[in-house]
């Protein structure tokens, strides 16, 4: 617009010009005298404005003579600078298609026009490096190494070719060459942004702390980062310098690892690292006010755990009074009740380590929680069925946060990144291996301690079912109660199944093991008293047949239990606890050995109303025999051993010669489950 203003402008005033000589008086005259006299001279005369036109027409002939003189002398530059401009055209035209090519993939096509762009541009920088990048994309890497060697003799390309040696010495793994592109790049142009961060990376994964200090400080005066992650690097190498000269130089050490906290208050190792070299020092209050800040905004286990120990020495309950006070300042986190959990079960305070995982499995149920739940229920009762029933929760559960970066979990803390080199990459986050859903709802019942049987209680009390026997063809067998049966020895000599008296345990489990006495110090043979009586004692409960002893019959509630029926002869008293047998009828065993032994020994025999009936279920129904044999006490001995009446399981078959050898062999009791 002001161009068009001036141009008017301009023309207005060549108006009023050429208007005021228009308007002038008298005329202009030009006389051209001839050298003769008597000539007469040529004279010329027009008013001023006439005059000025032909003046302009005489000088524009005149330029235009000359530009046309010029231009014949001029000629051979001329035509030069037009096919050399020609030639640049063409060559710049196959420099874009090259371009254009190698942007898609197509290496034939871009390599061929990067030749023609190449010979048409001369010493064009763009032309070899699109050879290089040609070369690199054909999968030609010495001819793309040689290229890039070659652009370092230029100063104007020697930037550009350590960038392309840098990105082939890493794509063929080799990084102390990398480093060393890297770093000449950084000095040749300390702006560059790859150069510096790819130093800055490759001194952090070498672990040369003091080398990386000053490359982050190069870095941040080329402004290439700015304040905040400036000050974020910083506090993370800070501390791994830290770590690394702890044993050695702990006072430096904890210089550094104090002021890499002050950079970076939420970094969980800074604080650690700084609170455990305050210990070292004395420093107590100082290593407790660390972790209670880093605790505020950033909750972790690690802090927990340093907190407790922070003085050396304390108890468990101290700890666990610690831990409180440091959940207390952010409360309503997982990390802290999980921490009061392990710091109660550590000092044996069960309530408090039930309740606080009760809030977390509710919550935010996690493999840790479920571990310490299983670990609190063996500590606490030792109950080995709920301990694993937590345990098989903890499979399905999610699982806990680690540290983990570019897909890689870590143990501990790293200033690195193992995959990619690049500082700080480690997060606290949590796997996503398995979904995180809500998963089962937790009843609370399930945290309620469980009521476990008195030590030592009767074994009338806690009955169990009998294991079914043969079938004798009198219907099924009735179950019973087996109760203690005194027998009057008028012996002061204890009976041999008052030694297992003092056995303690749970009936029916393997806990039993643990209570009962070694078998050494069972009876090996029938006491003396128990001889009289006429009854077995606990280790021959079991039925035994033998070539001498015959088959040994039930007697009482076993007998019944086993489906016989007291014959006419048989007394049984069940309120005095008495059995006052008589042998009546045919003999089970058919043979005289068998009446020998009566003879010589009385025992109690259950008589059937059929003889063959009461042999098969003798012989078959073993696993249905009570043992009859009190401690020597009353009914209201409660003291008295746990009797199995089972030699062993049901469904063992035994050794192969059992049958020939059982009456040469002592029993002793099997527990099982």
């Amino acid at each position: 617009m002001i161009r068009v203003l001036l141009f008017i402008a301009l023309l207005f005033a060549v108006a009023l010009g050429f208007a005021w000589l228009t308007d002038l008086p008298g005329t202009i005259s030009v006389e051209w005298a001839s050298p003769d006299p008597n000539t007469v001279p040529i004279s010329w005369e027009q008013t001023p404005g006439v005059a000025a036109v032909v003046v302009g027409i005489l000088l524009a002939i005149f330029l235009a003579v000359v530009w046309v003189i010029r231009v014949i002398l001029k000629s051979p530059h001329i035509a030069s600078r037009f096919f050399r401009r020609r030639r640049q055209d063409r060559g710049y035209a196959a420099l874009s298609q090259g371009l254009i090519a190698l942007g898609t993939g197509n290496a034939k096509l871009a390599r061929r026009h990067a030749v023609d762009a190449d010979r048409l541009l001369e010493e064009e920088p763009a032309a070899k490096l699109l050879l290089a990048q040609t070369a690199q994309l054909a999968g030609k890497d010495d001819e793309a190494r040689q290229r890039f060697e070659a652009m370092l003799e230029d100063p104007a390309t020697k930037a550009l070719g350590l960038h392309g040696l840098f990105v082939e010495a890493e794509r063929h793994k080799e990084p102390v060459a990398a480093r060393h592109y890297a770093e000449e790049a950084a000095k040749t142009a300390p702006g560059l942004e790859w150069a510096g961060k790819a130093v800055l990376g490759y001194q952090a994964v070498a672990h040369h702390w003091d080398e990386a200090l000053k490359s982050l400080e190069r870095n941040y005066a080329a402004k290439l980062i700015d304040k905040k992650t400036y000050r974020r690097q910083r506090a993370v190498i800070l501390t791994a310098l830290a770590a690394k000269l702890e044993d050695g130089e702990p006072e430096r050490a904890y210089s550094l690892a104090k002021e890499a906290h002050g950079l970076a208050l939420d970094l969980v190792p800074a604080a650690v690292l700084t609170s455990r070299l305050a210990t070292r020092r004395g420093d107590i209050r100082k290593a407790s006010k660390v972790l209670e800040a880093t605790w505020r905004l950033f909750p972790h286990p690690d802090l927990a755990e340093t907190y407790a120990h922070v003085r050396t020495g304390d108890s468990a309950v101290d700890r666990l009074k610690r831990v409180k006070s440091l959940s207390a300042q952010r409360a309503n986190t997982p990390e802290g009740a999980l921490a009061v959990a392990r710091a109660a079960l550590e000092a044996r305070e069960f309530e408090e380590a039930r309740a606080q995982l009760k809030k977390v499995l509710q919550s935010e149920p996690t493999r840790k929680a479920f571990l310490l739940m299983a670990e609190l229920e063996e500590a606490e009762h030792g109950d080995r069925g709920r301990m694993r029933d937590w345990l098989a929760r903890a499979v399905s559960a999610q699982m806990d946060k680690v540290w983990m970066a570019d897909g890689v979990i870590s143990a501990d803390w790293q200033a690195v990144s193992p995959v990619t080199g690049k500082l700080d990459a480690f997060r606290w986050l949590t796997p996503e291996s398995l979904p995180e859903d809500d998963g089962a709802i937790l009843e609370d019942s399930l945290f309620e301690a469980p009521a476990l049987p008195v030590i030592g209680q009767s074994s009338a009390a806690q009955t169990r079912p009998e294991e079914p026997g043969p079938d004798t063809g009198k219907g099924d067998a009735e179950t019973v109660v087996l109760e203690a049966e005194p027998i009057e020895t008028g012996a002061s000599k204890p009976s041999a199944s008052a030694v297992l008296s003092g056995k303690q345990g749970y009936e029916g489990t393997t806990d039993d093991v643990r209570f009962s006495p070694p078998l050494k110090d069972l009876p090996d043979a029938v006491s003396e008293a128990d001889t009289a009586a006429g009854l077995k004692t606990a280790p021959e409960a079991g039925p035994e047949t033998g070539p001498e002893t015959g088959p040994q019959p039930a007697t009482g509630a076993a007998a019944q239990t086993a489906g016989e029926v007291p014959a006419a002869g048989s007394k049984t008293d069940d309120g005095a606890g008495k059995t006052d047998a008589k042998p009546s009828g045919p003999d089970p065993a058919g043979t005289g050995a068998a009446k020998d032994k009566q003879a010589s020994a009385p025992q109690p025999v259950a008589v059937t109303d059929d003889a063959q009936a009461a042999e098969g279920s003798v012989k078959a129904g073993a696993g249905e025999q009570a043992s009859a044999s009190p401690a020597g006490g009353g009914k209201d001995n409660l003291n008295r051993p746990i009797e199995f009446p089972l030699s062993r399981m049901p469904d063992d078959p035994g050794p192969d010669d059992d049958e020939t050898d059982s009456a040469a062999k002592t029993t002793r009791p099997r527990f099982f489950n």
